[in-house]
């Protein structure tokens, strides 16, 4: 099924963790050479060494990255290595939500960073890559991994969802501003998933993090990957708008079925 993305090369920002990780992970296991960029070198590190020792045909490039920063964003896309210059699909993986607030008590430092990562460095990214994508002949694919909570609201993630809900109309923008292009712009937009998001979000706190997901068995970042390399593995004149993709009990956002713990 995936034959199409081989030897393709893929940008995934957020890479250090969750879907970004699971993403490259995916990617690199159906033959795409992955540039894999995060904030934690550490970790993007010790991900390439793991796919190269894994998928050896595959080039993988690892690179510090923080998409909240244009000149970074600029930088380190005007200075990928010679073979890996033509992206074929662009992951706006990177986002993180902090605390569970209601809107009057947000500090604006938690404002900031929280438009600066799920909203401008998604801008920065998508701005940097469809001059090159629409010079390409075979285009490209853009994936903006949105949220459910671009398209619902809960109480206490209103910045959260304001930035989501930005991420779906800049997406549907784009459709328009790419139609008489080789340039694809899908959504992906997850329900539940146990990553770091929850421990992020709780600044570290597990008990509060794993309350999130109790009574149900929430998505992983596999599953997210996986619905990825569908979207970008279909034929050129196919462009799956959105894929909305939630676990199963959760019928919205606000309302999940839990079982009772025996």
């Amino acid at each position: 099924m995936f034959k199409r993305l081989q030897g393709q090369t893929v940008f995934i920002t957020g890479a250090s963790a969750g879907i970004g990780e699971a993403c490259a992970r995916s990617f690199a296991a159906a033959g795409s050479n992955v540039i894999i960029t995060a904030r934690r070198t550490d970790r993007i590190e010790a991900l390439k060494a793991e796919l190269e020792q894994a998928h050896p045909n595959v080039r993988v490039h690892a690179v510090t990255l923080d998409v909240t920063s244009k000149e970074q964003v600029d930088q380190v896309v005007a200075s990928l290595p010679d073979d890996l210059q033509q992206v074929d699909v662009l992951i706006n993986n990177a986002g993180l939500v902090l605390g569970l607030i209601p809107l009057v008590d947000y500090k604006p430092d938690q404002i900031d960073t929280i438009i600066n990562t799920n909203l401008k460095g998604l801008i920065y990214c998508t701005q940097a890559f469809i001059p090159r994508m629409k010079q390409q002949t075979a285009g490209g694919t853009i994936i903006n991994v949105s949220s459910i909570s671009g398209h619902d609201v809960y109480p206490n993630g209103s910045i959260y969802c304001a930035t989501k809900f930005a991420v779906d109309a800049i997406t549907r923008t784009l459709r328009y501003e790419l139609a008489n292009s080789n340039v694809r712009i899908s959504a992906l937009s997850p329900g539940f998933v146990e990553t770091e998001f929850s421990m992020v979000r709780f600044d570290g706190d597990k008990k509060k993090a794993d309350k999130v997901y109790q009574g149900m068995t929430p998505l992983i970042g596999e599953d997210i990957a996986e619905t990825a390399l569908f979207i970008a593995s279909r034929p050129p004149h196919v462009e799956v708008a959105e894929a909305i993709v939630v676990p199963k009990g959760q019928a919205s956002i606000n309302y999940i079925y839990r079982k009772e713990e025996s």
